[in-house]
């Protein structure tokens, strides 16, 4: 249960991180802002033209008298949107990282070197090119995994009861775990950790990962504070990656010197 507090308290080292450093924040919610132009756009598309569609797909209900027609095109009409709404929500990060692919990597440097003990960050000697066909190829599996997960929680949430309690607190356990996955894969990527090694150190770790993830994951639930916590947020999950590798940060070093020279 510690690691859940410990995972939270990156997500807020994070964004206290980013407070302290006005240049890498204004420069990282760049990103955040054109992705939620463009999702914000898609799904008043899917508003509009949601009930068309389904109409369009449903043919065989033309014929249906009323109530049922209505009731049951309206009621695939919100599934509709719904799925939509929660792609979105999966999606939103691995996009906007990879929209802002140069900018969350420069941040994640900094926050590296600023905690290191030499002050140095490691860095991939990967062209950009390179770099971003990594990141969109690793993001369409873990997009797959989440959908995979997705699907299986709609289908569960028609359970009596349970659908109502344990499935939706299900899922933001596994919304953590994925966008905790996502970000962390920034500061991952340029330790050259393939996706294979980094799922298995979080799920070596899952309450930590938790503890980071799912209260971010609720947060993002809100319109807009996905765009102004995203700097924090891989500021904060460059933390956890260097937690998950055990590697010494300069706080570190500071409290094991402070306790070798207590007598």
């Amino acid at each position: 249960m510690r690691d859940l507090g410990v995972g939270f308290g990156y997500l807020l080292k994070g964004q206290r991180w980013v407070a302290r450093h006005g240049r890498q924040y204004g420069f990282g919610l760049l990103p955040g802002l054109i992705t939620l132009v463009l999702y914000a756009a898609a799904l008043v598309a899917l508003a509009v033209w949601g009930e068309s569609a389904v109409t369009w797909a449903t043919p065989f209900a033309d014929d249906w008298t009323s109530p049922w027609q209505g009731l049951v095109r309206g009621f695939l009409t919100a599934v509709l949107f719904a799925l939509g709404l929660l792609l979105a929500v999966l999606t939103f990060t691995a996009v906007t990282l990879l929209v802002g692919q140069p900018f969350y990597e420069n941040l994640s440097e900094r926050v590296d070197a600023d905690v290191s003990p030499d002050g140095t960050a490691p860095r991939s000697d990967l062209p950009l090119w390179r770099e971003l066909w990594i990141s969109a190829r690793d993001s369409l599996r873990i997009l797959v995994r989440a959908g995979l997960w997705a699907v299986l929680l709609f289908a569960l949430g028609f359970l009596p009861v349970v659908g109502q309690t344990v499935v939706p607190v299900l899922g933001f356990f596994v919304t953590g775990f994925f966008l905790t996955e996502e970000l962390a894969a920034v500061a991952l990527q340029r330790r050259s950790v393939e996706l294979r090694a980094r799922l298995a150190l979080l799920r070596s770790r899952k309450t930590l990962v938790w503890g980071f993830g799912t209260p971010l994951g609720l947060a993002f639930l809100v319109p807009f504070v996905a765009v102004f916590l995203m700097p924090g947020a891989v500021a904060g999950a460059t933390l956890l990656a260097r937690d998950l590798l055990g590697e010494e940060s300069a706080a570190d070093s500071a409290d094991e010197e402070e306790e070798n020279a207590a007598p």
